[in-house]
């Protein structure tokens, strides 16, 4: 994951609009004389001070006043004719506008071009609080957030297990029910629940006596663990087992540390479960027309084909994945700085997207990939950091070895995406772009072709790969309340971000 590598200068003010620079247009400007005190305030903040004196003050005031003086207009002389003096003294508020401007741009640039800050974000500045003072130096400070320095760790050598795995007709065949699932039809059923079965339920989440939120009417399938944006009811197959309409069941949620309502991190809440209808799934048969409605599949065996070239996808997936977490552990062992909860806080949403993002170009269903969301929405200040240190570091390997994207890598993720979500590439493309998420698909490949460095100069050991079984269900709700406004990671207009919902039959 990566924050916004913005360039230092383009914070500066906007003043002067005309293009022209204080020493004449076209020319080359001589560099100011600054005087810059930068102190680390944390690994990633800085605060900058900028001193600039008062004769590089007056020479961008004379050279601004000599461009105008051909042109300006004072009441009772010709166009360009006014003494000097008159014209400072009438145009003295604009003029200093505008040479505050061109000041602040220079100077900013210059820093930028001098100072090795590597910045990850915008400076904290406002120019509209800094005046160009009738005597002595303009003096202005802003705070900004850095990559931190570190030495980087020794890469090449690691010891990585690989997990492999040969798919069998079983594997898929698993994967074909699941798949088939997406498109079956729910019908009522007059009986006991069982594991891998659907329920209406309508939820009530307390604590003590006090309602914190309810869910109306949600059709939730049977599973093991059933996890919500901020919390998990463990054991939901053992507490729904038989339950019939008509019946209520109570059990407890274990609310997340980092869930939005305050009072209730890391707590325990009671949850309640009105159970309103029994169904079972129905598969559809796969005729002709099903398999090509579903992508175009001329046959059974062509359906079969395209699932293990999924499941190949998610392997590779997990050997990243795997492989990653490894390296990563080995590479940030030494890496304890500290990152300001503001930066934490902006680049959390950043992060989900990029982890949605490389699952739904790995093949995985929208079910598991709410899961994926949900585990970061629970600890999304420790996945945070830890994403942004393991950034820092890849990107850091990426700039010593000149990694660097292609155009044909944009097209080849887009593909992947396209491929699981049925869209075609071009409005994939242009949804990224709508969301401005192409910096996030960009830090994604850079991240990866690092890993793939590492992991030449790697010593590997192959382990058997165990398909994960499907041992929890996703909802899209919160359980204890309060949740904050943020971005949502789904979006209608995004391919492959509905929630899926399976169809009901009555």
């Amino acid at each position: 994951m990566a924050p916004d590598e913005e360039q230092l200068g383009s914070a500066a003010v906007e003043e002067n609009t005309s293009g022209e620079t204080a020493s004449g247009e076209g020319e080359e400007k001589p560099k100011l004389e600054l005087e810059v005190k930068i102190d680390s305030r944390s690994a990633c903040e800085r605060h900058v001070t900028v001193t600039i004196p008062r004769n590089e003050v007056d020479r961008y005031l004379d050279l601004a006043y000599s461009d105008m003086m051909d042109k300006a207009v004072v009441p009772g002389f010709r166009a360009g004719r006014a003494p000097r003096k008159l014209v400072q003294l009438r145009f003295r508020k604009e003029v200093g506008e505008q040479v505050k401007g061109s000041l602040l741009m220079d100077s900013l640039g210059q820093i930028s071009e001098s100072h090795e800050l590597s910045p990850i974000s915008e400076p904290d500045f406002d120019p509209t609080a800094v005046e160009v003072p009738e005597t002595g130096p303009l003096v202005f400070e802003f705070d900004i957030e850095v990559r931190p320095e570190f030495a980087l760790p020794n890469w090449k050598g690691l010891q990585i297990e690989r997990p492999v795995r040969e798919f069998t007709a079983k594997d898929i065949e698993r994967q074909m029910k699941e798949l088939l699932a997406k498109h079956g039809r729910l019908v009522p059923f007059d009986g006991p629940a069982e594991t891998g079965d659907y329920l209406t339920l309508n939820i009530a989440f307390k604590h003590g006596e006090t309602l914190i939120s309810s869910v109306s009417e949600e059709v939730i399938l049977i599973r093991p663990t059933l996890s919500f944006r901020d919390g998990k009811v463990e054991g939901f197959d053992r507490l729904m087992q038989g339950a019939v309409a008509g019946e209520k069941r109570v059990g407890q949620a274990k609310l997340a540390v980092d869930a939005p309502n305050q009072e209730l991190q890391g707590k325990t809440i009671t949850a309640e479960f009105e159970v309103l209808e029994v169904k079972k799934l129905e598969l559809p048969e796969l005729t002709k027309t099903f398999l090509e409605q579903i992508g175009d599949f001329g046959s059974e065996a062509d359906l079969r084909d395209a699932i293990k070239d999924m499941l190949e996808r998610r392997l590779k997936y997990e050997q990243q994945q795997r492989a990653r977490q490894q390296i990563l552990a080995s590479l940030t062992e030494a890496a304890n700085w500290d990152l300001p909860p503001g930066l934490l806080k902006r680049q959390s949403q950043r992060e989900m997207e990029r982890a949605l993002l490389e699952l739904r170009s790995s093949g995985f269903s929208d079910n598991e990939i709410r899961l994926h969301e949900n585990e970061l929405r629970q600890n999304s200040r420790v996945n945070t950091a830890r994403a942004l240190k393991e950034h820092f570091i890849l990107e850091r390997i990426a700039e010593e070895e000149k990694i660097e994207e292609q155009p044909e890598d944009y097209d080849m993720e887009i593909a992947r995406i396209a491929q699981q979500s049925g869209e075609s590439p071009r409005r994939v493309r242009a949804q990224l772009e709508k969301r401005n998420l192409m910096d996030t698909l960009r830090n994604q490949i850079i991240e990866r072709k690092a890993i793939d460095l590492i992991l030449e100069h790697a010593i590997i050991k192959e382990v058997p790969y165990e398909l994960e079984g499907g041992e929890a269900v996703a909802v899209d709700q919160t359980a204890g309340g309060e949740e904050v406004e943020i971005p949502e990671a789904h979006n209608p207009d995004m391919p492959g971000e509905a929630p899926h919902r399976v169809d009901q039959h009555k």
